[in-house]
This record gives C-alpha cells, sequence and structure tokens, in this order.
C-alpha cells in the first residue's frame, strides 16, 4: 500500500447503524484517502447509502467510529454529496439553490456572485452545457438538474471540496455528458481530492475507480484495486438477490396490429418492445409523455386502463410518498380486487406479495411506507405497479435509473415474457445496452425521429451515427 504524507479524509472503523432490528450497515471498516477514487458498489438495499449517511454525518453510527481529518466534522472536513434522489428546490432558479448551501453568499449582490460561481462549476465538469444560471429548476429536464445538482457539489462553496460522494451520478445523463463527468473526476482525484462513486454501470466503475468496495446485507465483502476486479468477478462478489425468473429465449416474434401511432412518426405493434434513444434530451420523454397523456385522459377512468407509466424521475412522476408499499402496488389493479365496489383485501395483498418475490423487493412487510425502501427497490415497486396491471401499453421513461446490475437482468427478461404474452412496451433509455434490447429503436435528434432501426441495425455505431446527423426515418 503506498503511503500517503497527508491524513485520511475520513476514517471508519467497525461502524454500524442500526434502526430498531435492522443492522442496515453492520461494522464497516474504511479508509479514504486524498487522490483516492473509490467504486462502491452493491445490489439494492446493501447498504450503500446509510454508508453515504454515515460519512457526510447525515446519521451518526449506533456503533463504531468516523473520524475526520483534525476531529473535524463532515462538512468542516469539506465533505459533499449529490445523492440519487435530486434535493434541489424546483421553484428556485440554478443560482438559488447553490445558494441553499453556500452561506457565505450574502449581500445585495449575492445572486451576481452566486450566478458566477454555479457558471464556472458547470463549465469546468459540463463544458458547452447551454444551462442558464437564472433558470427555475422545475424548466430544466432532468438530465439538466442531475447536472446542476453535480456542479453544486463540486463547486467551492467558500472551501474546497475535499471528498465528494457521487451516487448514481450519470443515471439521467446520455454516454457524452457522463464521459464529461468521468473526466472531471479522474481530474479532481489527480489533482488531491476523493471521489465515492456509486453506480450501477460497473464500465463506468472500472472506467474511474482506483478501489472498489463491495457491500452485501450491509457488510463489506470484498475490497482491492480494481485492476484486481473482473465484471464477472465483481458481480459474483455482489451476489445476486433478485427472484430467479427464467431463461427467455430471445428469438424473432411475430408481432400483433398496431396499437400505437403518433404523429410524431413513433409507432409499435401488440406485443413489440419500441425503444426510443439518441442524445438525452432531444425530445424522447416528451414524446412518451404526449402519448401516455393521449391514452389516458379520459374523464372517465377506464375498467381496464389503455396505458401505464413506469417513471425514471420516480419522486417526481412515480412513488406516492405517504403510502405504503403495497397500496403503491396495488393502485394500478384496484378495478380488479374489487367486488360489489369495495376492494378485497387480500387478492390486492396477494398481487402485491408476487410481485414482491418476482422482482425481490427488499422489505419485511409490504405494509412498510415506500420511502423505507432504497431508491432501487422504490423503481422495482414502479415496475411491480405497472406489469401487475391489465393495460395492454407499458410506457417507460427511462426506468432503470438506480436498479441493480442483477435485477436489471430480471427486468429485461420479465419485460420480454409480457411482450411474449402480447403486451406493448414503449422504452426511453440513456444506456445503449438497453436499448439493444428492444426489437425496434427510434433515434431521436432535434425532437425529431433521425431513424428507424431494427433487428440487427440496433448497434451502438448505428444509434450514435443517427444521434448527431439526420436521416430519413423508415
Amino acid at each position: 500500500m503506498s503511503e500517503h504524507v497527508s491524513p485520511p479524509i475520513v476514517a471508519l472503523a467497525d461502524a454500524a447503524k442500526h434502526f430498531g432490528p435492522v443492522r442496515a450497515l453492520d461494522g464497516v471498516s474504511l479508509v479514504v484517502n486524498p487522490g483516492d477514487c473509490i467504486g462502491l458498489v452493491g445490489h439494492n438495499g446493501a447498504g450503500k447509502s446509510t454508508l453515504v449517511n454515515l460519512i457526510n454525518g447525515g446519521f451518526a453510527p449506533t456503533s463504531g467510529t468516523v473520524g475526520f481529518a483534525s476531529g473535524a466534522t463532515a462538512l468542516a472536513a469539506g465533505v459533499r454529496s449529490v445523492f440519487q434522489e435530486l434535493s434541489l428546490c424546483p421553484n428556485l432558479t440554478v443560482a438559488e439553490n447553490l445558494r441553499i448551501s453556500h452561506a457565505a453568499l450574502s449581500g445585495l449582490n449575492w445572486r451576481r456572485a452566486a450566478r458566477a460561481e454555479i457558471g464556472q462549476s458547470l463549465d469546468a465538469i459540463f463544458p458547452g452545457h447551454g444551462i442558464d444560471a437564472d433558470a427555475e429548476v422545475d424548466t430544466l429536464s432532468i438530465a439538466e438538474r442531475q447536472m446542476v445538482e453535480i456542479a453544486i457539489g463540486f463547486a467551492p462553496r467558500g472551501a474546497a471540496a475535499r471528498l465528494v460522494i457521487l451516487d448514481e451520478p450519470t443515471s439521467s445523463l446520455d454516454a457524452g455528458i457522463a464521459d464529461q463527468l468521468l473526466a472531471h473526476v479522474r481530474a479532481f482525484c489527480a489533482g488531491g481530492g476523493a471521489v465515492i462513486f456509486i453506480s450501477h454501470m460497473l464500465g463506468e466503475v472500472f472506467d474511474v475507480a482506483s478501489r472498489i468496495v463491495v457491500l452485501k446485507d450491509g457488510k463489506v465483502v470484498a475490497e482491492r484495486p480494481a485492476g484486481e476486479f473482473t465484471r464477472q468477478g465483481l458481480v459474483d462478489a455482489m451476489g445476486h438477490v433478485a427472484a430467479e425468473t427464467g431463461d427467455i429465449a430471445q428469438t424473432r416474434r411475430d408481432f400483433g396490429p398496431e396499437v400505437v401511432r403518433t404523429a410524431q412518426g413513433l409507432s409499435a405493434r401488440r406485443g413489440e418492445i419500441v425503444g426510443l434513444s439518441g442524445l438525452a434530451g432531444h425530445g424522447q420523454a416528451e414524446a412518451l409523455a404526449r402519448l401516455y397523456l393521449t391514452q389516458s385522459s379520459a374523464w372517465r377512468a377506464e375498467r381496464v386502463p389503455r396505458a401505464v407509466f413506469v417513471a425514471g424521475d420516480r419522486q417526481r412522476d412515480g412513488v406516492l410518498p405517504l403510502w405504503s408499499i403495497l397500496r403503491n402496488i396495488s393502485i394500478s389493479v384496484l378495478r380488479q380486487c374489487a367486488r360489489g365496489g369495495l376492494v378485497d383485501r387480500q387478492a390486492e395483498a396477494g398481487i402485491a406479495d408476487t410481485w414482491k418475490r418476482r422482482i425481490g423487493i427488499r422489505t419485511d412487510d409490504m405494509r412498510n411506507p415506500i420511502l423505507s425502501l432504497s431508491g432501487g427497490n422504490q423503481q422495482k415497486a414502479l415496475f411491480a405497479r405497472a406489469l401487475a396491471s391489465p393495460a395492454p401499453v407499458v410506457i417507460m421513461d427511462d426506468p432503470m435509473r438506480g436498479v441493480d446490475v442483477g435485477t436489471k437482468q430480471d427486468v429485461y427478461a420479465m419485460i420480454r415474457a409480457e411482450a411474449a404474452q402480447g403486451t406493448t412496451f414503449l422504452w426511453y433509455s440513456t444506456e445503449t445496452e438497453e436499448v439493444c434490447q428492444c426489437d425496434r429503436v427510434f433515434v431521436f435528434r432535434n425532437d425529431e425521429i433521425s431513424a428507424e432501426l431494427t433487428g440487427a441495425d440496433i448497434t451502438e455505431e448505428n444509434i450514435l451515427q443517427a444521434s448527431f446527423e439526420m436521416q430519413e426515418a423508415s
């Protein structure tokens, strides 16, 4: 192990965090030194978020110790967190959101200083970003909001950041913008900063991490230099926690009649999995939103809905935060569970328990609040809501944000199995790997369809080419 002149930024010794009988973190020891880029991986519910909250001072350990350089607090030690669940205030501007975490900005001209500081941070991380510091956050796309949150994390804010914790930082970014962030992370660590990089995108972890730490059930089960892991070895160390769904052969299938056709040219047939791709912010999410509204805006609710929606921005468009996990899932099937106008609670619970097993939602009781789940498990609940519904069309807006690699494979298999039974899927994703699971792909550029790809033509190269050069849609 190399020697470090500077003391560790943070050191955890046998740190644990318990919530009643639940051991969210169970005796973790970890040292973060200047220059480290630690890839923190593990399945949803492994304890990553709890560990982050111990390091940033959000939680006090139940036992063990968390110590910072010179006995400082996390804030004084220069620890910053960029959370998976975006925490910006939507009714404030980009510059005003910086002010919330930057108390030194004061006086009559603080907005000018805030605009300059957040602009410089955005320019340094995301050259050519095009984000106006005076724009209200609720007018930004989810990718732009994530870029702002990251820029605030790295901004000086009165004292230089020393350790930045990035929790799923690229989950809403397209490949080009993600590459800009990864380049900045490497430069930041080379300059003596440190980063804890949490991601289910293992390629990105290998790209930036100097060391990888694997969490499972609240414990560190593996820790060594990134170069000593293989991708398969890392997946094996994480373990697979989602339920088995069986092998789904990805063979050519015959589709039914066309069930979706928009004025923009987007179409889908019965049983088809249709992908939307292209650079983030080029109209894919808006196209799906318009489609869903046309399918779900009747004055009287239909017994069998024409479409259901799986949101990527689950806090804004997905979870019902005051409800239980069970209610969040069963809302899509209440009519099917009703007898004489009353909900059959036993049937409702049975459907929720079935999907808990199928998709691997990690909870002891489906009556627990939805917010008691990790972000990835909340997303699983949204998938369960959609797939339990009898709706013939499922519309998915970048739905795999924050979902672990094992669960992704199971969800892919579930989607293909449901499609084989006649369900139609329209699926926008910023991950090319996911788009390549589709039967047909529409690539968007500047709010228009620039290419339509099928079969063997669905490749990363063709998608990238169509993302930058307008082609005639077939």
